[in-house]
């Protein structure tokens, strides 16, 4: 009752969600560990010694508390670690999304990707037990740099002028890098303090490739994490508003190629 009660103070007083959201989770603990204190007081005294408590603890611990106790403690790891926090992209195992909610034996992921592309939430809500942590990889896509590679590939036939091509892709990628490069670099240098971060180059490249269909031109740059589809959008605009007003310039797609046998001028026989 006490609980519900400060909670409504909150909620009345706290007008931003995520404060809200943080003393809640704080009223959630205090409560949970009062909660074990107290059942521990009413074990305690309903056993004989010290001895006899520890030895039906264990068994317990063995049997029943397994996985419990293994999400408490992947929960603790977690919070001390700071391994991700509410608001971070991360993927841990098969499973990626933003992470909406830390509990003390499970949190909780708005699921990204799957049958969406390029990373989009699906709408699911994906509760996982904190005890994962300990044997899943865990990628974080917002700690120490905001920032993912990402890469477009452009085909064009053979016959196409692909040295014009590439220099038209390389103006448009440096037209949409331009406003972001500084705030990179600061993030690295930031991010550097910690973790081995180093980049030579972070400015946009367009890559070269020959493939069976023709020739591959590949964009390579930086984006926001949450951006990917949105900047992807806006390149290939762009590349199909420039790539229109070029002659020989043309995309290069599957095809199938048939060969007559017969001799120009014969007939084929009956």
């Amino acid at each position: 009752m006490l609980v519900l009660i400060i909670r409504r103070i909150i909620t009345r007083n706290v007008r931003e969600v995520k404060s809200q959201y943080t003393w809640n989770k704080i009223i959630g603990y205090i409560s949970a560990l009062l909660g074990i204190f107290l059942v521990g007081r009413i074990w305690l005294q309903g056993v004989q010694s010290i001895a006899t408590f520890l030895g039906l603890l264990s068994a317990g611990i063995a049997i029943a508390l397994k996985d419990l106790l293994a999400n408490l403690a992947g929960w603790l790891f977690i919070v001390s670690r700071r391994s991700f926090e509410v608001g971070d992209r991360i993927q841990l195992g098969s499973n990626a999304g933003d992470v909406i909610d830390i509990g003390l034996f499970q949190f909780s992921i708005l699921e990204i990707g799957n049958w969406v592309h390029a990373d989009q939430s699906t709408g699911r809500i994906i509760h996982i037990p904190n005890g994962k942590i300990f044997n899943n990889e865990l990628a974080n896509y917002d700690k120490g740099f905001k920032y993912i590679w990402n890469e477009i590939e452009v085909i064009l036939t053979f016959e196409s002028n692909w040295e014009k091509a590439k220099q038209i892709l390389q103006n448009i990628i440096d037209n949409q890098e331009e406003s972001i490069t500084s705030t990179m670099e600061r993030q690295i240098k930031k991010a550097a303090r910690k973790f081995m971060i180093y980049y030579r180059n972070l400015t946009p490249i367009v890559y070269t490739d020959v493939v069976d269909n023709g020739v591959k031109l590949t964009i390579r740059y930086l984006c926001e994490t949450r951006k990917r589809r949105g900047s992807s959008q806006s390149i290939w605009e762009s590349i199909l508003r420039e790539f229109v007003n070029h002659d020989d310039i043309d995309f290069a797609y599957p095809t199938t190629r048939f060969y007559n046998n017969l001799t120009e001028g014969k007939n084929p026989q009956k």
